[in-house]
């Protein structure tokens, strides 16, 4: 038995995880290409001679609606799999990543960058895993078929990744999909496909009994996001002291300090978000990387601060386009927060959205999908 099955299994057998036929279709897997990774690598005699790799595991494409459980079986495949050579990494942060990377390499050389690119991925790594593959960059979704395609068949790595849709509805609808076609025909052809799409969103059965607003600001509403962030994350309370923080990359050069940031979920002060000058670049790259964002300090604004509503505004609607969910410690209703001033009228719509995103519906939102 496998490192994940016996793990999988033995939470199940605690009370800690539910019987569940999807998740089980999918440990299955998992745990199979874990006995393929961890198997000794033989190329053969011949293998050496010609200088052929050794066969590649076919990766695992894992989809499905929030909260099935994706990321808690990723956690428990790449904890388990007992290779060195591993990586995991958010989908989003790789593909900075390789944007920085392809970067050095043209300031290089004038040849094409994404070979070399994908060698230095691939350094000392078979098996690259990573979160929530969701594509809305147009230069992204130019060159992943190219970009994939030298990790896996030049560089024998393989791929296992989630998403909350199918291969064939990412970049659904965007800009030049046409070009982004040989990479849904690569996964089809490379990876597992696996649907992990039960009737169950654990997501929300853990969250049961908290709210998504707290207001007045004070101890009870800090307590209740706190609770929140750690259902979301499983991350042992007792060591909150040492939850991780991250920098997330901006582009040209600037990062924002995440003071909280784990499994998608990032925590943020309104102050580092609406204080400073940013724009609607800043918010979205937030949206993509974080599957819920939890706001804490909001105020009620006026003439004084009416700079901070706007950019409130902006990520509100970046956070609403892509499916965010959102947990606020406020001093008000999302109706009391700017109710008077220039945009006021225009805030109203920000309040609807913000009530929006308090509803069942909004929340049961796959990450990334328009509503």
């Amino acid at each position: 038995m496998s490192g994940l099955s016996a793990r999988y299994d033995a939470l199940v057998a605690a009370g800690e995880l539910q019987p569940d036929v999807d998740q089980r279709t999918a440990v299955t897997a998992l745990a199979r290409l874990q006995d393929q990774l961890e198997a000794p690598v033989e190329a053969g005699l011949l293998g050496k001679l010609f200088g052929r790799k050794p066969s590649l595991p076919r990766g695992i494409y894992l989809w499905g609606g929030v909260g099935r459980g994706k990321s808690m079986l990723m956690d428990l495949f790449v904890e388990t799999l007992a290779i060195p050579d591993k990586r995991r990494t958010h989908f989003h942060a790789f593909m900075l990543e390789v944007d920085s990377l392809i970067r050095d390499e043209r300031a290089r050389e004038a040849g094409d960058p994404i070979a070399p690119t994908a060698a230095r991925i691939a350094r000392d790594l078979r098996c690259l895993a990573f979160d929530e593959m969701v594509v809305t960059n147009t230069a992204d979704a130019a060159i992943m078929a190219r970009l994939f395609t030298a990790l896996m068949v030049d560089q024998g790595v393989t791929i296992v990744t989630t998403s909350n849709r199918p291969p064939h509805d990412l970049y659904k609808d965007g800009l030049n999909r046409s070009l982004f076609l040989p990479f849904i025909a690569l996964v089809e052809n490379q990876l597992d496909v696996i649907p992990l799409d039960g009737p169950t969103d654990y997501r929300l059965e853990r969250l049961a009994g908290i709210s998504t607003w707290h207001a007045p600001l004070g101890d009870a509403a800090t307590a209740s996001v706190r609770e929140a962030f750690f259902r979301l994350t499983d991350y042992n309370p007792e060591d909150a002291d040492h939850v991780p923080s991250a920098q997330l990359d901006l582009g040209g050069g600037r990062s924002l300090q995440v003071p909280k940031s784990l499994k998608g979920v990032g925590v943020f002060s309104f102050k580092r978000l609406c204080g400073e000058n940013r724009g609607a670049a800043d918010y979205l790259a937030i949206a993509h990387a974080y599957h819920t964002v939890i706001v804490v300090g909001i105020p009620l604004m006026g003439l004084d601060n009416r700079d901070q509503a706007l950019r409130f505004t902006k990520l509100v609607d970046a956070l609403y386009e892509n499916s965010v969910k959102l947990f606020a410690t406020a001093a008000g209703e999302p109706g009391d927060l700017y109710p008077v001033g220039p945009g006021s009228f225009e805030f109203a719509r920000t309040v609807s959205r913000l009530e929006e995103m308090r509803s069942a519906d909004y929340m049961a939102r796959g990450h990334g999908l328009a509503g």
